[in-house]
């Protein structure tokens, strides 16, 4: 952070070190030195504050006391004390927004990236009422208080049940302490730029989830996350490829730093009763939502975007390896498929497309692709897309690395030359980004169906940027940015909303899809995966997907089909990996498996898309952890390694060798899939998994549509869908055709009816109807 440190390129930023540097400058605030209720703003007043050394029983601690740094400067010149704008915002009856700046600034509305259209305040729901030295602000979904000194925050329910509410430096718990960090900012010794943090209070027994594609446990409490897009090099860190500044409580809210500077959240890490957001700003803009985690990531996409649901191919499986390296492989791989009877959609061209493998140059190779427009087109004829890796870096010996340099397209490095080593394309340079568009758009042209936008991590901390933007807001920006050019203009070229990316930030979720990096070859590795793409959804990411076996080296069978059936049952199957990832490279007996697991898959696909339609409309996750669906349930708070996958079916992986494992369920009656053996909840039952290496149950109530058995998902059948319904009494589904741009319609069934009260198809769709 300051100035003096030095570390490896790339390397994570924590914010929270600087609060822990003697040598620093502290700012706790105090009061409100004035407070607008009718505009609910005012100023803060900021106390100065240091890091003391305090020695006792041979143990040495340091904490603040209070402090004057300018003694020996003219009276008036500098403030020990300053007071800076803050200001509260209403957003209908859920959202409140939170500004306070650490330098004499206007709070206004700032263009952003990660919201796409500027929010408009409605303040109608909230009714305010002063009481002189506390105002509270009270809405149908909880009330806010502001006390003016010493200042403070507090956030209720509706009920009147505390929420949080914010640290002063006064709350200090312990007679020796210099922890939780109170709302302060501090101002760096070494080159004089100020940090925020923002301290909230935790209660005993709450929950927090979120941050991004987390790999670690599930909930974060205890947890802290450096925010800093990363390549990771696998699932098994604390690193992330998609850090998130978003998290969500089992108490009732959830909260969303509107930064892309570097940011740390200590999630009760340092002090347990302390959620403390670190910033590496002098600017906080924070957004609280309140409500039930339906509630509170409905009202944070409505704010930051909503998935488009992608194009109904994108759902098949995709087949890849690192790497099919000309087009005589590409060929016979798509006619293994067919001759083999394995549904399949897409074809993955990894790294050894291009002349020189890795080496990016947006051609295929003229000496192993010698017709690449043919191969697409023929593809094309037997129901496959094409996808291309890619990526926007260039090495030295690429020949669009002193093309990119030469036009000015590239981040300078910190002294204000070209890179010597790998060029990254500057993308807040809207030149450069038409620039990359048109190459990405004349392989869109040739027939190619969608790229995977690898890579985005590593955008330089100390690189200057177009319009000498700083690598302090770019760096976690960047994946936003390339996930933007790469779906705009795929969107353009092609009509369809479609990527597979693998870096992210907050936004990222509006270009779908994303997956969850380079896993290793694991037990371990597949229960992280999960882990990250559940904390992922939780941050309005609703399409996800994952290297289904790992990465790093070839898979074993008994993992690669566990690791297949889960994939199945997440929004996007893709198998990829190091050869051999082609069922028939195992064995016959392999291959049938492997068929009858992805035929489950593309049976489902009405239920797929239906759910992906809804998930679109509302924000949701197609991957989901239970207490999305039953948060008054506290045990379904706890549970990590099994899923909801759309609504109506509770999926379990096999995360370990075996065909059994323990299983919670939610309350409710639960039918076995597809046996319709039927379970009792809420509690944890030792199940046994069938032909399929997995554990799935549809709750009862449920209607869930299947399709006639199709090679690939443009000859699936509209016109004839069974309904299995799950139960004897009345039941409801969601059923939508691809072609209709309406929202998908809800199926209802009453006892014994043999079709549904409303045909959503207007006549269109020959139904049957099976009771399981």
């Amino acid at each position: 952070m300051g100035e003096q440190s030095v570390g490896l390129q790339n390397e994570p930023v924590d914010v929270s070190e600087e609060f822990g540097r003697q040598e620093n400058h502290f700012f706790a605030a105090a009061k409100a030195e004035s407070f607008d209720p009718a505009s609910a703003s005012g100023e803060l007043l900021w106390r100065s504050f240091a890091l003391k050394q305090r020695v006792s029983y041979h143990q040495l601690t340091l904490q603040l006391e209070g402090y004057k740094v300018w003694e020996d400067a003219p009276p008036g010149e500098y403030e020990d004390e300053p007071a800076f704008p803050f200001a509260l915002s209403f957003y209908g009856p859920r959202t409140v927004r939170l500004r306070v700046a650490a330098r004499p600034q206007t709070i206004r509305e700032r263009p952003s990236l990660m919201v796409p259209r500027p929010p408009q305040e409605d303040a109608s729901p909230w009714e305010l009422v002063d009481g002189g030295c506390c105002t509270e602000y009270r809405g149908p979904a909880g009330t806010v208080a502001v006390s003016r000194s010493p200042w403070r925050l507090e956030f209720r329910d509706a009920s009147g049940r505390l929420l949080t509410r914010s640290w002063h430096v006064s709350d200090k718990p312990g007679v020796v302490s210099g922890r939780p960090t109170p709302f302060s900012f501090v101002r760096d010794a070494a080159n004089l730029r100020r940090h925020l943090a923002a301290s909230f209070s935790l209660s005993p027994g709450e929950r927090l989830f979120g941050g991004g594609e987390s790999f670690t446990a599930l909930n974060k409490r205890g947890q802290k996350l450096v925010l800093w897009t990363r390549d990771a090099y696998g699932t098994q860190s604390q690193e992330m490829y998609k850090p998130v500044p978003f998290f969500l409580s089992s108490r009732g809210y959830g909260m969303f730093a509107h930064t892309s500077h570097p940011l740390t959240l200590d999630l009760g890490s340092s002090y347990d009763g302390a959620a403390v957001l670190y910033l590496d700003d002098d600017f906080l803009d924070l957004f609280f939502f309140l409500g039930s985690p339906k509630e509170v990531l409905s009202e944070y996409t409505a704010l930051t975007g909503r998935a488009p649901t992608p194009p109904l191919w994108s759902f098949g499986l995709w087949m890849g390896r690192e790497s099919y390296s000309s087009e005589q492989e590409v060929r016979e791989v798509g006619r293994k498929l067919r001759e083999e009877r394995i549904p399949s959609d897409v074809i993955h061209l990894d790294v050894g497309w291009t002349e020189v493998p890795h080496r990016n140059d947006f051609r295929f190779s003229p000496s192993r692709f010698p017709n690449p427009q043919k191969m697409l087109s023929a593809l094309r004829e037997e129901g496959f897309r094409v996808s291309l890796w890619q990526l926007p870096y260039f090495n030295p010996k690429n020949e669009l690395h002193a093309e990119a340099i030469e036009k000015g397209f590239v981040i300078l490095s910190a002294n204000g030359e070209p890179p010597v080593d790998d060029a990254v394309i500057d993308l807040s340079n809207p030149e450069a980004v038409r620039w990359y568009q048109e190459k990405l758009a004349n392989l869109l042209k040739m027939g190619v169906g969608v790229f995977t936008a690898d890579f985005g991590e590593a955008a330089p901390l100390s690189g200057i940027y177009s319009g000498n933007r700083s690598g302090f807001e770019e760096h976690n920006l960047y994946p936003l940015r390339y996930n933007r050019a790469v779906a705009e203009i795929t969107k353009e070229a092609t009509g369809e909303s479609v990527i597979y990316a693998r870096s992210a930030w907050a936004g990222s979720q509006r270009y779908p899809l994303h997956w969850g990096g380079d896993a290793e070859v694991t037990d371990g590795a597949m229960a992280a995966t999960l882990r990250g793409g559940l904390s992922l959804g939780l941050c309005g990411f609703s399409f996800w997907s994952h290297f289904i076996g790992g990465f790093s080296r070839p898979t074993p069978p008994d993992l690669y089909l566990r690791w297949l059936a889960f994939g199945v049952f997440c929004s996007h199957a893709r198998c990829h990996g190091a050869p051999p990832t082609e069922p028939w490279e195992y064995g016959e007996e392999f291959t049938q498996s492997f068929r009858r697991i992805v035929e489950m898959r593309y049976r489902l696909m009405p239920y797929v898309y239906a759910q992906a339609r809804e998930c679109s409309e509302r924000g949701f996750p197609m991957v989901r952890p239970l207490f999305f669906e039953y948060p008054e349930d506290r045990s379904c708070w706890t549970v990590e390694d099994e899923y909801l996958f759309g609504e109506d079916l509770l999926v379990a992986p096999l995360v370990e060798s075996g065909p059994e494992r323990e299983v919670y369920l939610p309350p409710g009656r639960w039918f076995g899939y597809p046996d319709g053996q039927i379970y009792e909840g809420s509690g944890w039952l030792e199940l046994r998994a069938r032909e399929i290496p997995i554990v799935v149950l549809v709750r009862e109530g449920a209607v869930v549509p299947h399709a006639e058995l199709a090679r690939h998902t443009g000859e699936i059948r509209w016109d004839r869908i069974e309904l299995k319904v799950f139960g004897d009494g009345e039941a409801s589904g969601l059923f939508c055709r691809p072609q209709e741009d309406v929202h998908p319609h809800r199926l209802r069934l009453g006892r014994g009816d043999v079709s549904p009260e409303e045909d959503p198809s207007g006549g269109e769709v020959r139904w049957s109807v099976t009771r399981v």
